[in-house]
């Protein structure tokens, strides 16, 4: 019964620091990657499809992507697609593929990303801190109904909040290294 709770708060705090991780993609570093067109869609025969899947998309260096699309009658289509995505960069269309030129980013923007992420870093915190309240009061619930002692109850919530511990630390410490790569210049 406890370690059915245990079980179920720790997928949910895994669960948030997922979601912190698939959060940061969508930060802008030093590095451009990819995943900023992860939410550009084209109007492929009718079907929303994502950039990926129409062609290949490529990081050549550190400012630069390059989209280069298996059909070539593509190319206004998803240049069109990025224009409208908003993405801060203008698709250059050559004829062949779609050049994307990230200019490199300023201290101000570095740090306004970093701000960011902190704020999806407290997200994950709260959102934690949430499952664990959640699952002390299941625990608290078991000893009022009298399936488990007073004793139980205590070392069960010291349990779950190792367990909450344990993410937060692992929070900060992704923080820490996250900021440390947005600020490189």
């Amino acid at each position: 019964m406890l370690n059915e709770i245990f079980d179920a708060c720790t997928t949910k705090m895994q669960g948030s620091v997922e979601h912190m991780h698939r959060d940061f993609k969508t930060l802008r570093t030093g590095k451009v990657l990819i995943s900023v067109l992860d939410n550009v869609k084209i109007d492929y025969y009718g079907t929303p499809t994502p950039l990926d899947q129409v062609g290949s998309v490529i990081a050549t260096d550190a400012t630069t992507i390059v989209v280069n699309p298996w059909e070539k009658n593509l190319l206004q289509d998803i240049e069109s697609a990025i224009a409208a995505a908003n993405i801060g960069v203008n698709p250059n269309n050559d004829g062949d593929q779609i050049k994307l030129f990230f200019p490199p980013m300023t201290v101000e923007q570095r740090q306004e990303s970093v701000k960011q992420m902190k704020v999806m870093g407290e997200n994950a915190k709260v959102s934690i801190r949430n499952d664990r309240r959640d699952s002390n009061d299941k625990i608290k619930k078991l000893e009022k109904e009298k399936e488990i002692t007073q004793d139980d109850s205590k070392s069960a919530q010291d349990k779950i909040q190792k367990i909450t511990d344990k993410f937060i630390a692992t929070i900060d410490s992704t923080l820490k290294e996250k900021e440390q790569e947005i600020l490189k210049v």
